[in-house]
């Protein structure tokens, strides 16, 4: 690839951290805060009330993703990602200074879902606008491995969070880090949003998007989305077993291995720092391999492996008593999720043409992800809280198994061209049909 097409991946890339920084460290940091904004009891009640705020920032991401989305198809693939990164600086700024129980009653867990509400408009519309840039951005052969690129920046952020977590809680009291520490990362999420929009204003758009000739009427619309559904509904089952293991894998996990398998909470921040390290070196071979056998081996072997083997990781992962098994269960599990996580942007930017590519990723995907994604954590919460955890597990492998059967019908995409302006009916056909 050429020195271009690094850049734009580059700045989409960082900018896509950031983000991702500023979404996960709610979750990472939760085990510290739960406690700030509601009254005193069973840490597993007030984890579940943080984990059902988070939930809700999933709720707006459909919002976000037809919002921004339509910004994507209509201003542009940089206008979009300059605007996504603005909201997450905002929404990082108001869980900074939000006023604990203590000071202001149920008024900060307020300022909390406000804020919450403002990344999941942010996150609704990166997610889309970066995996449509970072496709749009790199030649045909190698799309599958400058896409991975999106996983990669996505896990940075969270692998970022851990590290300064390790940082503070090596350096703080635990009393500190739950009286005032937990605002850190959120001040330095803010900081950091600042410096990706100063990037991103000076970003190159990409050359297909510039090139599109459809209709700017019709660019970025409900209507346009529609004459494409069958994509738009691919969109969401292909994604579901997916963003249900990789939530259970990255934000869950922390918390699982600490709050079931009674690690230390050190101990289980470092399992997962060192797991999802390993996990974000894989994305960018996992996706070459993809630009060279396609794409559906891969969501294959990914459900195939979430079906058959999330059960007895996740029984094993309760009885991980120590660092090294319970990191071993992780990059396993995180091995078999990276079939999904390294190519599914470009596979759902590759179903739709130009003019509607990114509200078409954006909204299905947002969907998916509020509908599974988001509330994953809260699922596995609720089991465990009525005594039956392991109920959990056989949810996840049912979501995985309801994909691998999305992956064996749907055809290969990794050939399709970019500047296709397709009908519906030829589109919606050539996408479901399995490839020969």
């Amino acid at each position: 690839m050429g020195r271009q097409h690094w850049k734009k991946i580059w700045v989409g890339s960082a900018g896509n951290m950031v983000e991702w920084f500023d979404w996960f460290v709610y979750a990472s940091f939760a085990t510290y805060f739960a406690g700030a904004f509601f009254p005193s009891g069973d840490p597993t009640a007030q984890l579940m009330n943080t984990a059902g705020i988070f939930a809700v920032g999933f709720f707006m991401r459909p919002v976000g993703g037809w919002l921004l989305g339509r910004v994507g198809d209509r201003k542009g693939r940089k206008a979009a990602l300059t605007l996504t990164v603005t909201l997450m600086s905002a929404s990082a700024v108001l869980i900074a200074v939000a006023p604990t129980y203590g000071v202001a009653g149920y008024g900060g867990a307020l300022v909390l879902l406000v804020a919450r509400l403002l990344q999941g408009l942010s996150v609704g519309g990166e997610y889309a606008a970066s995996a449509t840039y970072l496709t749009e951005a790199s030649a045909p052969e190698h799309r599958g491995f400058a896409s991975s690129f999106q996983y990669v920046s996505m896990t940075a952020g969270q692998i970022l969070g851990l590290g300064l977590q390790i940082i503070l809680q090596h350096t703080m009291s635990d009393s500190a880090l739950h009286s005032y520490g937990w605002r850190i990362p959120f001040i330095v999420g803010a900081l950091g949003a600042a410096v990706i929009f100063y990037l991103r204003r000076s970003m190159l758009e990409t050359e297909v998007y510039e090139e599109d000739d459809s209709h700017a009427e019709e660019r970025g619309t409900l209507r346009a989305l529609w004459q494409h559904r069958r994509e738009a509904f691919l969109v969401i089952a292909l994604t579901m077993g997916g963003t249900v293991a990789y939530y259970t894998y990255t934000t869950y996990l922390t918390k699982y291995l600490s709050n079931s398998a009674g690690l230390p909470k050190q101990t289980a921040t470092l399992v997962s720092f060192t797991a999802l390290t390993v996990f974000a070196a894989l994305q960018p071979l996992a996706g070459r391999l993809s630009d060279r056998i396609g794409r559906r081996p891969l969501l294959i072997t990914f459900a195939v492996g979430s079906t058959f083997l999330t059960v007895p990781i996740m029984t094993l992962l309760r009885h991980a008593h120590g660092y090294w098994p319970a990191l071993g269960l992780a990059l396993l599990a995180l091995v078999v999720v990276t079939g999904y996580t390294s190519i599914n942007a470009c596979v759902k930017a590759e179903l739709f043409p130009t003019g509607v590519r990114a509200l078409g990723v954006a909204l299905p995907y947002a969907i998916a992800n509020a509908l599974f994604g988001g509330t994953a954590e809260y699922v596995a919460l609720w089991f465990k809280n009525a005594g039956i955890e392991s109920g959990f597990f056989w949810y996840v492998a049912g979501c995985a198994a309801v994909s691998l059967v999305v992956y064996v019908a749907m055809r290969e995409t990794r050939d399709l061209d970019l500047t296709r302006v397709k009908k519906a009916e030829g589109a919606g056909e050539s996408s479901l049909t399995t490839a020969s």
